[in-house]
């Protein structure tokens, strides 16, 4: 009978059940540097030299940078030309020569259908953090909005259903309606909030409405969508609206309609109601106080105050 093969070294070593560890074994019982003659503890002990020091300083960099990128912000009636640092859900940093002061609001627009209201949280230097509202901006003739937000109160919200208001014919030319109702009308604001969902090459993905008008309206939906597509807003009750990407920048597109939009149409899906607080981008964490620009105090309302408004 042949002999039986020696066994691997390195197993019958662990095999042994020997509790010291013998010269032979491939077991090492400690940890040495080269050269330093000290046991280490762990990688955290080893020192490792820096082959070059830090060119710039990397945590205050613009780390998802637009570049090339420019818009415009409105501020008391004047238009000014700005570059578009950042933009995600919760607003956009930008950069140029803004007359703006802190917590003044502005308009920053991204493109076609891309209006959307804005309030300046922190400024450094010729750098401004601005935080979009963070209701969905209703594009239209007062009239039409006023009876269309009646009639989402009273399909998604009754138990603040209104009457229809007292003065029924009231005029959309702002020359024409007394100061209180112009007043009473415009500075208030809604808090409600349209979702929808976008399909796109056999996709599809949620998405918020920021603006919505008859022709277009801008969105934000986490995937980018590419200039030029055709894509399908699903208001669910509303209805199916085909349209085009005219633009896109970083979570936000502007759409043109195919065909013209009826606004009376979004009474029919229930929107969400905006929260009192808001969790802003990194870059806007740091701005002045913690309470969101577009709290109750900047005339944003309740759904009860909004029917007793539309109601008067």
């Amino acid at each position: 009978m042949a002999d039986e093969p020696a066994s691997n070294s390195f197993r019958a070593a662990l095999r042994s059940g020997k509790t010291g560890i013998s010269p032979d074994s491939p077991l090492v019982d400690e940890k040495r540097i080269a050269g330093d003659g000290v046991a280490s503890d762990g990688l955290h002990k080893i020192r490792v030299s820096r082959l070059e020091g830090r060119r710039g300083n990397h945590r205050e960099s613009d780390r998802h940078r637009l570049t090339e990128e420019q818009v415009v912000v409105r501020h008391q009636g004047s238009e000014h030309v700005v570059s578009l640092i950042n933009l995600s859900g919760g607003g956009a940093m930008v950069e140029g020569e803004l007359t703006a002061g802190l917590w003044d609001k502005v308009e920053l627009v991204l493109g076609e259908h891309g209006e959307v209201e804005c309030a300046v949280r922190w400024i450094r230097g010729n750098r401004f953090g601005l935080e979009f509202a963070h209701e969905t901006r209703l594009d239209c003739n007062r009239k039409t909005r006023d009876r269309m937000l009646r009639e989402v109160i009273r399909r998604s919200f009754p138990e603040f259903e209104t009457s229809e208001p007292t003065v029924s014919d009231e005029p959309d030319d702002p020359a024409t309606a007394g100061p209180e109702v112009h007043q009473k009308r415009d500075e208030a604001r809604h808090p409600l909030i349209w979702n929808a969902i976008v399909h796109h090459d056999y996709e599809w993905d949620t998405a918020r409405l920021r603006n919505i008008s008859s022709r277009g309206a801008m969105i934000e939906r986490a995937t980018p969508l590419p200039e030029g597509a055709t894509v399908y807003v699903d208001l669910n009750e509303a209805g199916r609206i085909a349209a085009t990407v005219c633009w896109s920048r970083g979570n936000q597109s502007g759409l043109r309609f195919h065909e013209r939009f009826d606004m009376h149409r979004l009474a029919k899906c229930r929107p969400a109601v905006a929260p009192e607080r808001w969790v802003t981008p990194d870059y806007l964490r740091d701005s002045s106080g913690e309470t969101s620009p577009w709290a109750s105090r900047w005339d944003r309302l309740t759904v009860e105050q909004l029917g007793g408004t539309l109601a008067g």
